[in-house]
């Protein structure tokens, strides 16, 4: 006889309450539960970062939480990032440089990406390849990536007025070939930029042996 047990999870400002046996991971509650399925599933082993969400503005890897370890935190997903209709300045960078194929991956490149640039909003080429060494895609070959990432630090950094002069990874559009403009958006609090593997918060995080 299965056990359940009654949960109520805060995904995107919103309160879910369902009942899950202890066993089930945060991404299948996500799914399942919740509805969002925006969250993917990929390896479920916590490398290839498709499930990657938000947790108290850190990322983690929901494939390896069990829904009842979220208890009272604030999680945000994909789902989470538009306003209305009106795009994140993250995914309107990503739309715009087609940083996507297949779009299996995406949602655990954006919410990385949301995390990353709130931890650091300036960053260069390289910061940039080592931020998202935790994520796989098969599609992409990543410079599309890169240069969506770039664009987006751009654009947030240019409309807070924080935009450094030398060192930053500044886009050039491929269709007019000038430097991304700013974008209005809300500051979001910050926060290292690699997913937890565990519910417990890492100092330090680094992307999967190639």
């Amino acid at each position: 006889m299965k056990t359940l047990r009654r949960i109520t999870l805060r995904v995107n400002g919103t309160a879910y309450t369902g009942e899950a046996e202890p066993r089930k991971t945060l991404a299948d509650f996500i799914r399942e539960d919740c509805g969002l399925t925006g969250t993917h599933l990929g390896c479920e082993h916590g490398v290839c970062g498709a499930c990657t969400i938000l947790m108290d503005g850190q990322t983690v890897r929901s494939c390896l939480m069990f829904a009842v370890q979220a208890e009272g935190a604030e999680m945000t997903t994909v789902e989470g990032l538009a306003d209305g209709d009106r795009l994140h300045p993250i995914q309107q960078a990503y739309w715009d440089h087609h940083a996507l194929q297949c779009g299996f991956c995406t949602p655990g490149f954006l919410m990385t990406t949301v995390e990353f640039l709130n931890d650091n909003p300036q960053p260069t080429e390289r910061e940039i390849r080592e931020a998202l060494a935790g994520n796989l895609c098969r599609c992409t070959g990543y410079q599309n990536i890169v240069t969506a990432v770039a664009a987006a630090a751009h654009t947030l950094a240019a409309a807070t007025g924080a935009l450094r002069e030398t060192g930053a990874a500044v886009p050039v559009s491929r269709a007019t070939g000038v430097a991304a403009g700013p974008r209005k958006t809300r500051a979001t609090r910050a926060a290292p930029h690699r997913a937890r593997q565990t519910g417990k918060p890492s100092k330090r995080r680094s992307g999967p042996k190639r």
